[in-house]
């Protein structure tokens, strides 16, 4: 517990470099409304089956193994941008130019008989945001320092609080155009790279992380690039944590958001289905949400500055499994409104306070020596459940023979088993919290 008042823990949000972390968490969170949440809808309103529309999910997996290529990020200086742009902004411009061509080409292309064309530049825009989540995460670490254990919370959240702004506030913007307009979803895509555009002036004029000369010279002094890239960030890991907490901890990570990411892949399709417009997709489960999300994603950060990230873990998971249920009322009465404000307000307090808990807990467990590589193998681990297994999600759904309401109380089960792991290491994981604020203090 801080004894800090509690009116002081704001003061952190004058510091710049939140408010970079803030417009990176943007542009992480962006690319996941072209290739989630607006295709979804484009492919259910051309008549894709919902078990397809589920399996168009596997192209996050581009989430979950971009810790193979994550050395990359750490090691690899690309020509001339690297001298003026710095490592991460570097590979992260790269990045943002190939999305940039890949959302241009979703406006030229139909539906209904270019699908596979499609499918492959959603993996395009999956990988390339892959990517550059490596480095945005490294970029959000090292711009503080061991000691600034405040910044970083606050860096979490604002991360969250920018991710949501770039997936839900944004996102809003082609539900709006595509309902009651003669846009189409292929306009729609091609507006959208003005976004992009935009994203690619934010890192141009963004600053560097201070922190990566350090690093940089620590990755350097070593034995041989395989050792330093691949062997030694995992070797550490388990050697610091001890191979049994260590595998615990992964346990952890791999099951904690499943529940939630079922619930996310199928949300646009339940919406449609059950008979909400695309006018109220974008007023609810995006506008709302987005403001409902930064809010208590900020807030979220206070409250684990106080409780702890562990006891964060706790609550948060506990009231992501219970706000999945409302969603099964919905299911029960049909498109009311009212209740979908109360359950979009409620999930995303409840979503924006458990993800601001996670980003801490994994950023709790890096190495600052290998930053990139062990969070990109944590966050990677914990995004093979949410896309891998969500993926089948629709076929989930058919299964039960289209029954919303079951669906729905099965994703709020699904957070128990990785509840019970955090209560059987809540001892060990508490020390662990409290030697890192000792070192920060």
């Amino acid at each position: 517990m801080s004894a800090t008042p509690w009116f002081k823990d704001f003061a952190v949000y004058r510091e710049p470099r939140i408010w970079v972390i803030f417009g990176f968490g943007m542009i992480s969170g962006f690319p996941w409304v072209l290739i989630g949440s607006m295709l979804s809808a484009w492919l259910q309103e051309a008549g894709v089956n919902r078990a397809n529309i589920g399996l168009f999910g596997i192209v996050f997996i581009a989430y979950s193994i971009n810790a193979l290529w994550s050395p990359l990020i750490d090691r690899v200086r690309l020509p001339w941008l690297a001298r003026h742009l710095g490592q991460r902004r570097s590979w992260l411009l790269v990045c943002l130019l190939g999305i940039l061509a890949a959302t241009a080409g979703l406006g030229w292309l139909d539906v209904t008989v270019q699908t596979w064309w499609i499918a492959l530049l959603a993996v395009v825009i999956a990988f390339l945001s892959a990517t550059q989540d490596i480095a945005i995460d490294a970029y959000r670490i090292e711009s503080f320092g061991a000691h600034e254990a405040r910044l970083q919370s606050a860096g979490a959240a604002m991360a969250t609080a920018g991710w949501w702004t770039g997936y839900s506030g944004l996102g809003a913007i082609p539900f709006f155009l595509v309902d009651g307009t003669h846009w189409n979803w292929q306009q729609a895509y091609s507006l959208l790279t003005l976004v992009v555009v935009a994203q690619i002036f934010w890192v141009i004029l963004a600053p560097n992380s201070t922190r990566y000369s350090a690093v940089t010279t620590q990755l350097k002094a070593g034995q041989s690039w395989f050792h330093h890239t691949l062997v030694a960030p995992i070797a550490e890991f388990f050697k610091r944590s001890g191979w049994r907490l260590a595998l615990s901890m992964l346990a952890f990570i791999f099951l904690f958001k499943i529940g939630e990411a079922f619930l996310g892949r199928m949300s646009i399709v339940f919406y449609k289905e059950i008979g909400f417009t695309n006018d109220d997709i974008a007023i609810y489960s995006k506008l709302v949400t987005w403001w409902v999300t930064i809010v208590f994603a900020i807030l979220g950060s206070l409250v684990n500055l106080r409780l702890g990230i562990v006891r964060g873990l706790l609550i948060g998971g506990l009231a992501m499994a219970a706000s999945n249920l409302l969603f099964a009322w919905i299911a029960g009465v049909g498109p009311n409104t009212n209740l979908l404000l109360a359950a979009v307000v409620i999930d995303g307090f409840t979503g924006a306070w458990s993800t601001v808990a996670f980003v801490a807990f994994i950023s709790l467990l890096c190495n600052r020596a290998f930053t990139a590589t062990q969070y990109a193998l944590l966050a990677s681990l914990g995004n093979l459940g949410r896309t891998l297994l969500s993926s089948y999600s629709g076929f989930v759904v058919n299964a039960l023979d289209g029954d919303w309401l079951l669906f729905f109380v099965l994703t709020a089960l699904m957070v128990v088993p990785s509840l019970l792991i955090l209560l059987a290491l809540r001892k060990p994981l508490l020390r662990l919290e409290a030697a890192y604020q000792q070192d920060s203090n």
